[in-house]
This record gives structure tokens, C-alpha cells and sequence, in this order.
């Protein structure tokens, strides 16, 4: 019975004893949290954010703002680019089978064939990157069809100039004195007459276009439409040879042009080209396969905020998934 009795008491002993020494843990996380807060400035620890903190504070909008700038400047980019390449090469071997060259003078054929070619090439390049325009008159029946807006119009004339100037001064430099003469530059013949030669240009330009539309339209063809593309210039190079050398494209007379300082009745290579493609946008747009955009559609469009819906439209999926912590943070411009 004693036995028990002491048992009993000391089991009573040792459950009081962890009891207190719990307490007395107790008190002193609190007593160090309290001192915590009396800590002076620079003996207390401040949280500092890492890197990768500060980015994921920014706030939603703004970094989705910085993704949607950085994805259209890079596909805009990569557009003037290869607007600006394609149409260099176009009017580098365009132009340059129409050098006369003692030993072998062109042929309507040699140069109309070389046209076809060379359309084709750059077709071929462009077509998947800008939407094969290498002419200021198509970039400009694409605007007035709804099909590009007007900053990214005036971009791409912009390329599409200066790379005719690049290819044009590159084939001068390559050409021997005695036979660069014009340079292939485009002139009236002095038996046609100046309403005949924007006349020609025009219907010339008009088919060129429709031609154009009706390739790249994805509701008529699903393929490249380089051949038919080519086989339009080639149409064109055909009968426009005899009028007017064959312009179609103010970019290819312009860069010959400006190379060697010609510009006589030059005016007829941006008006005959320009008016015929707003006719043939017209035409194939609104009277031969009419689309269903609204006034509002085109004027976001015409505007430019219409490519910002199309680019958060196709904002990847794996995207939201978040990276590993040892992983390291890709750049946003690396989404495209």
C-alpha cells in the first residue's frame, strides 16, 4: 500500500514538473518575440525581396502590358525585317536582268522570266512572316481592305523603300561603269502617252492585286501562294514592257531612281500602281467575296488595337504554370 502511495506521488511530481517547464518555454518565446519588436533599427532583420520577388509584386495588369508590347514588337519587328530583305532582293535580280550587257542584250522573255523568279523567292520568304506584300500599292490595298493597320502599313512601305534602295545601290556597286547606265529604271516610251502609261500601270497593278488577294486569302487557297503570285508578275512583265518597262511595284522604281538621281514623270509609278490597287481592294473586298466586319472591327484595325487582342488571344497555355524555384526566370520577350 505504501508502495503505491509513493508511486502514485511521484508520477503526480513529474507531470507538475513538465507542466512547469512548459510554462517556462512559454514565457520565454514571448519574452524574445516582445524584445524582438524593442530591437534597435539596425539589430533588427528586414525582410529584403529577392529578384524574383520584386517581379512577381508588379502588378497583373502591368506585367501583361509588358508581355502584349514586347510580343507585338517582336512580331513587328520580324515583319520589317523580312520586308524589308525580300524587297532588296526583288529589285537586285529584277532589276538587274535588265542591264544591257554587250555580249547578251535582254529579252522581254529573260526579263519576265527573272521577274516571275524573283516574285516567287520573295513571296515565298515573306508570306508566312508579313503577309508577302514587297509593294507599297499591296500594303496599301491590304489597309484599304481591313486587313492591316494603318502604323504597321506606313512601317512596312517604309521597309519595303529602303530595302529597294539597299538592293538597287548594292547592284550598282557590283555592275561595271559602262553598263549600269539607268539601271533598269522605269520610262515611258516616247510613243505612249502619260494618260496611256498610268492607264497601263493600273490595269496592270489592278490584276496583280486581286491576284494577290485571292492567293493569300486562306477561304480560297490553303497553300504557298508564291506561283501564282509569279505567274501574275510574269503576266504583267509581258505587255507592260512595251509601255512603261513594267512597274507594278513603286519600290522597284523607286530605289533605281533615287540610285542615279532620275526622276522623270516618276509620278506615274506611284499613281497608276496606287489607284489600281485600292480598286482591286475594293473589288475582291466588298463586291467579289464581301466580309462581315463591322465599322467598329475595321476602325480597331485601322487603329492598330486589334493585333493587341489578337496576340492576348494567343497567349500560351502552359504559361501559367509557374517554374521551379531552382529554375532560372526566362525573359517575357522570349514568349514569341
Amino acid at each position: 500500500m505504501e508502495e503505491l502511495q509513493m508511486g502514485a506521488s511521484e508520477g503526480s511530481y513529474t507531470v507538475r514538473q513538465q507542466e512547469q517547464a512548459r510554462n517556462k518555454r512559454l514565457e520565454e518565446t514571448q519574452e524574445t518575440r516582445g524584445k524582438g519588436s524593442r530591437e534597435r533599427p539596425w539589430e533588427q532583420k528586414r525582410w529584403q525581396p529577392r529578384p524574383r520577388d520584386v517581379d512577381t509584386m508588379e502588378p497583373e495588369g502591368h506585367g501583361l502590358a509588358k508581355m502584349m508590347g514586347c510580343r507585338l514588337w517582336t512580331a513587328t519587328s520580324k515583319a520589317l525585317f523580312v520586308e524589308f530583305l525580300a524587297t532588296g532582293l526583288y529589285v537586285f535580280f529584277g532589276v538587274g536582268s535588265t542591264l544591257h550587257w554587250p555580249l547578251a542584250l535582254p529579252t522581254v522573255l529573260q526579263i519576265t522570266i527573272t521577274f516571275n523568279l524573283a516574285t516567287a523567292m520573295a513571296v515565298q520568304i515573306t508570306w508566312k512572316t508579313s503577309g508577302a506584300h514587297i509593294n507599297p500599292a499591296v500594303t496599301l490595298a491590304f489597309l484599304v481592305g481591313s486587313q492591316i493597320s494603318l502604323p504597321r502599313a506606313v512601317a512596312y512601305v517604309a521597309a519595303q523603300l529602303t530595302g529597294a534602295t539597299v538592293g538597287a545601290a548594292v547592284l550598282y556597286g557590283v555592275t561595271p561603269g559602262d553598263i549600269r547606265e539607268t539601271l533598269g529604271i522605269n520610262m515611258v516610251w516616247s510613243n505612249v502617252s502619260t494618260g496611256q502609261a498610268v492607264t497601263v500601270e493600273l490595269v496592270l497593278t489592278l490584276q496583280l492585286v486581286l491576284c494577290v488577294f485571292a492567293s493569300t486569302d486562306s477561304r480560297q487557297a490553303s497553300g504557298s501562294p508564291a506561283t501564282m503570285i509569279g505567274i501574275s508578275v510574269a503576266l504583267g512583265h509581258l505587255i507592260g514592257i512595251y509601255f512603261t518597262g513594267c512597274s507594278m511595284n513603286p519600290a522597284r522604281s523607286f530605289g533605281p531612281a533615287l540610285i542615279v538621281g532620275k526622276f522623270t514623270l516618276h509620278w506615274i509609278f506611284w499613281v497608276g500602281p496606287l489607284t489600281g490597287a485600292v480598286l482591286a481592294s475594293l473589288i475582291y473586298n466588298f463586291i467579289l467575296f464581301p466580309d462581315t466586319k463591322t465599322l467598329a472591327q475595321r476602325l480597331a484595325i485601322l487603329t492598330g488595337t486589334e493585333e493587341t487582342k489578337k496576340l492576348v488571344a494567343l497567349k500560351p497555355e502552359k504559361e501559367s504554370q509557374s517554374s521551379s524555384e531552382d529554375s532560372i526566370p526566362k525573359s517575357v520577350c522570349q514568349v514569341i
